[in-house]
């Protein structure tokens, strides 16, 4: 018997996920699956943390999962509007909680690494992961719905892992700026709260990580996938050397002359939030952003190489740039990460003060 073949969604919550959880024991149908299947939940299940954060919009879940990678407190979780919060909490398997720092993200491939300050806890090795096979049996483990808010269990979905495909053949199709391989599975992980967690084989070990949620947009259907842990594995490896990571206030001196948005022709939209997306509102005819090809609904993510999480760690950066410094905004635009360079005109130079019109071309493509 597989369990929940389709994908279901919707608010019924709290009773659904540990009835769920509860039959992953039972499915095989005898008590010698359950019996196999008993060892390696326990096993894994000190591994799982549940991570609190930021609300989003429209009531969107404060919450997902991630899974430790080290025994001093690394954690890999999906990147995601939860993380944009002064406060992520990490809470263990057996209850303890800890406050989270942000050592890095990858936009690409959605994925951000945490760390706490702990030790000696049990964790995946991401140099040990395994490589399943289509139709392999796979136990999905995360915080589904947020149900586990203390020493609770991780929630467990038994089902099939149906087939691994690209993203990338699916352009227009699910709104994502990760096009790589995915493994796609029939059980229900593609819900509030799964995100970040981990898929493992039958013996425990890594597969994959879960996905956020995904809706196809010709056909409103949800995709249930994980993205495997070798194509995460390098990015990992980099964010935890301190090759990406966002910088810490104390790093860099505020400029004698700061460069605005404004001298570039950008005005952010305006919701009176701090920790708003910075989503770009306005691009002015005959600036740089303007000659530099952006748009209006860009959302910036990274300046040069650091990492942007809203409007007023976008504003902060900017202090610490000179004026006459040429820049590298990364954005993401219907899903596709793009980098633009632009530089401010010279101070004695006049600014438009009207935005740039858009062509019919770009009418259309919007």
């Amino acid at each position: 018997m597989n369990l929940l073949p389709t994908t279901f969604r919707g608010p019924s919550l709290a009773a659904a996920v540990l009835l769920t959880s509860a039959m992953a024991l039972l499915v095989g149908g005898s008590a010698s699956a359950a019996t196999s299947f008993a060892p390696v939940i326990a096993q894994v299940q000190p591994k799982i943390v549940k991570i609190y954060g930021a609300g989003g919009f429209n009531g969107m879940a404060h919450y997902q999962s991630g899974f430790l990678i080290s025994a001093d407190g690394f954690v890999l979780t999906a990147w995601s509007y939860v993380l944009d919060s002064d406060v992520v909490n990490v809470i263990l398997n057996d209850g303890r909680k800890f406050k989270a720092e942000l050592k890095g993200i990858d936009p690409k491939l959605e994925l951000a690494v945490l760390k706490i300050d702990a030790k000696e806890l049990p964790f995946f090795e991401l140099a040990k992961t395994a490589t399943p096979e289509e139709g392999s049996r796979v136990l999905a483990f995360s915080n589904l719905f947020g149900v586990a808010t203390g020493d609770e269990a991780a929630s467990v979905l038994h089902g099939i892992l149906s087939i691994q495909t690209k993203l990338e053949a699916r352009r227009g199709v699910y709104e994502t700026p990760y096009q790589g391989p995915v493994y796609v599975v029939d059980a229900m992980t593609n819900n509030p709260g799964a995100a970040g967690g981990a898929l493992t084989n039958l013996h425990g070990e890594l597969i994959a990580m879960l996905g956020k949620e995904l809706k196809n947009a010709r056909n409103n259907t949800w995709l249930n996938y994980a993205v495997p842990i070798n194509e995460l594995r390098e990015a990992v490896n980099e964010i935890r050397a301190g090759k990406v990571r966002p910088r810490a206030d104390s790093q860099a001196k505020k400029a004698k002359d700061p460069l605005e948005l404004s001298m570039l022709g950008l005005n952010l939209v305006n919701t009176g939030l701090e920790r708003a997306p910075p989503f770009i509102d306005q691009v002015y005819g005959d600036s740089p952003a303007a000659k530099a090809g952006l748009r209006t609904d860009d959302l910036i993510v990274f300046l040069d190489n650091q990492l942007v999480q809203n409007s007023k760690s976008l504003r902060a950066e900017m202090l610490r740039i000179e004026r006459d410094e040429a820049i590298r905004l990364t954005v993401m635009r219907d899903g596709q990460l793009m980098e633009f360079t632009l530089q401010a005109p010279a101070s004695d130079e006049p600014r438009s003060e009207k935005p740039a019109r858009r062509s019919e071309d770009d009418r259309d493509e919007r």
